[in-house]
């Protein structure tokens, strides 16, 4: 065992201060920091009162829509008229178009109608005097021949008796409603209804064979016009999915991306030569650009697009223009900080050669702020096709204000899912892209 003398432990404590005379902030930082952020953690509980907030949420509604993004219902309804007869009845837009025969809807000889909601463990039953629920194992009769629907029996904890109607909860597969002159039926499937051919297609409920059959070597269904091209314009011109508009926005939105990035980055490019100290000794001028870049940065794209569709209407070039002006600020700062960061001395080498301040720009200077320029307007362009879908919400055109529309419906969340979809891949593929153009130019690998 060694032992240390006073005078060694004295020149171990003045060569090593720092393990032997730590500062407050040093023996106690870490313990502040964690207090602090307990603190604001309490603080923001209190200030956005989210118990409240958690405890009044509508966490249904969360299950309801995403159903809504992946399913489709058919609605239809049983009107018992006074000579006993069942009217059935679809709504106008119908998935199953104008003359449906959905083989899940059998008349029985007894003139009442079965409708099987999901397979046989979920079935509803009309008839003139009463209508009968079969769900979660037990049959359920509600009468319907009096003043209101009464349910027979005792009522399960799935149906639920108002006034003047009855509602059968099914779950995921659908609900009823009965009253007495009426039963609607909401029966749900999963997928998207009519995603190629809408009801009013001359492919509408044809197999796929058949369908295929018709493009390859059938006859023409119409005289002037091939069954591919039908085919393509019958998908193209989908009212219900409305695949052509939805793929037109969606260029637009890339458009706009692209077109605003460009200007941005083109104007942001001279600017930042006379805003790099390094390369203009001006310090007024510098400032003046630097403070005009920061502004042009501080007011929010959504903003700039908000003025811009009062000036110009609503459309992508009020989109183009916002994007145009943000990435000016953005770009102007990146690069002009890149300038003032660069290694002077190929800079000073050419200069001392007497060679004129283009040429010293573009051999001294070009070189080494190329690849970080382009790369930082990749990531910018890549960046403004996600913020081009969010200033279309307020009217700068492209896939946003499509998206916007359909949500607005709280109808059409299929459609919201479909138009997600197409701006997830469309993100997908240009950061895909602009990450191996960018590792390509900073001569990296890419992982």
């Amino acid at each position: 065992m060694t032992v240390i003398d006073a005078n060694r432990m004295h020149e171990i404590e003045t060569r090593y201060p720092e393990y032997f005379h730590r500062s407050f902030r040093q023996r106690f930082g870490g313990l502040m920091i964690l207090i602090a952020t307990l603190l604001y953690s309490l603080y923001a509980v209190w200030f956005f009162d989210l118990p409240k907030l958690f405890a009044e949420a509508h966490w249904e509604r969360v299950g309801i829509y995403l159903s809504q993004w992946v399913s489709y219902d058919v609605q239809p309804e049983f009107r018992i008229e006074d000579d006993g007869s069942i009217d059935i009845r679809y709504p106008r837009f119908s998935p199953l178009g104008d003359n449906p025969h959905p083989d899940w809807l059998v008349n029985n000889p007894d003139s009442s109608i079965t409708v099987s909601v999901s397979g046989t463990s979920r079935s509803v039953t009309v008839s003139k005097s009463e209508t009968i629920v079969t769900a979660h194992g037990v049959s359920v009769p509600v009468e319907v021949s009096s003043g209101a629907p009464k349910v027979v029996g005792p009522v399960p904890g799935w149906m639920t008796v108002y006034d003047d109607n009855v509602l059968a909860d099914l779950g995921f597969a659908g609900n009823v409603s009965i009253s007495v002159d009426r039963v609607k039926i909401r029966k749900r499937f999963i997928g998207w209804a009519n995603f190629i051919f809408d009801t009013q297609s001359s492919f509408f409920d044809k197999p796929v064979g058949e369908v295929v059959s018709l493009i390859v070597s059938g006859p023409r269904i119409k005289p002037d016009q091939s069954n591919l091209s039908l085919a393509f314009d019958d998908i193209w011109n989908n009212s219900e999915w409305q695949h052509g508009d939805v793929w037109t926005k969606l260029f637009q939105t890339i458009v706009m991306a692209f077109l605003g990035t460009l200007l941005g980055s083109l104007t942001a490019f001279p600017l930042a030569f006379l805003a790099a100290r390094n390369i203009t000794p001006n310090r007024l001028l510098n400032q003046i650009l630097k403070r005009f870049f920061d502004f042009l940065r501080s007011v929010d794209m959504l903003i700039w697009a908000l003025f811009l569709t009062r000036a110009f209407g609503p459309g992508p070039l009020a989109g183009s223009g916002a994007i145009f002006l943000t990435e000016t600020g953005t770009l102007g700062k990146l690069y002009s900080e890149g300038l003032e960061n660069i290694d002077n001395k190929p800079r000073e080498g050419i200069k001392s050669t007497g060679a004129q301040t283009v040429l010293v720009h573009r051999y001294g200077i070009m070189p080494q702020i190329v690849p970080v320029f382009v790369s930082q307007t990749l990531y910018q362009w890549e960046s403004n096709v996600r913020g081009a879908t969010i200033i279309g919400a307020v009217g700068a055109g492209g896939i946003g204000l499509k998206l916007w529309e359909a949500m607005r419906t709280n109808a059409n969340w299929e459609n919201v899912a479909y138009m997600v979809i197409l701006i997830l891949i469309v993100v997908f593929i240009f950061d895909a892209a602009s990450n191996a153009l960018r590792h390509r130019l900073m001569g990296t690998k890419a992982h």
